[in-house]
């Protein structure tokens, strides 16, 4: 498996849905602003996870915790429709432990990275839009290696795994007013991730 893009995988109903589950899971888990580990500088995106780990950084470094970095108490769970999701995508039969919540406003971007804080990289990432379409930016392994873009629209799931499971990607802009799903506009991405190492995994 490498890169796998789900267009409309979501429908309009499955949307709405999904964004009253997140409603209750930022009740509980409110959105934080992350800081750039040494320097503190903020992230021009706000933050927050569900499920049994949550991604997280500040100063300190980039991390995996239990608990919310503000609140101090336990992630909600993953809701129960991003684990059917998981199950139907993702190619193994170990759960994910983390959904990082991003949530993208007018002028917000995510420069190129890698998701490689996990002990373990045999599982994908699975992620999915809502809300405005996303200009994303995939390329290889490297940092210096030749990248494509492409348009991720409510909705739309992509997964990468495999060779690609390293991937650099990022958010190059959000195109302002292209859906209506949410009332006060910009994007919502989720992204499910397994962080600890199994030993279940059926290949594709």
């Amino acid at each position: 498996m490498s890169v796998e893009i789900y267009p409309e995988r979501l429908d309009k109903a499955t949307q709405r849905a999904l964004l009253a589950d997140l409603i209750s899971v930022v009740d509980e888990a409110p959105f934080f602003l992350p800081r750039m580990p040494r320097t503190g500088k903020p992230f021009s995106v706000r933050m927050t996870n569900c499920g049994s780990l949550g991604w997280v950084s500040d100063v300190a470094g980039y991390r995996y915790q239990p608990t919310h970095p503000e609140t101090g108490r336990p992630w909600p769970p993953i809701p129960e429709r991003l684990l059917i999701l998981w199950h139907e995508v993702a190619g193994i039969s170990a759960p994910p432990e983390a959904c990082l919540v991003n949530q993208y406003a007018a002028g917000a971007r995510m420069g190129l990275h890698q998701d490689r804080d996990e002990e373990t990289f045999a599982a994908p990432v699975v992620s999915v839009s809502l809300g405005d379409t996303a200009v994303f930016r995939i390329g290889g392994t490297t940092r210096k290696g030749p990248t494509r873009s492409l348009r991720l629209a409510s909705g739309d799931v992509i997964v990468f795994g495999g060779d690609d499971r390293l991937a650099y990607h990022g958010i190059d802009r959000v195109i302002a007013g292209s859906s209506s799903l949410l009332p006060e506009g910009g994007r919502i991405n989720l992204t499910l991730r397994r962080v600890t190492k199994f030993g279940d995994c059926k290949g594709r």
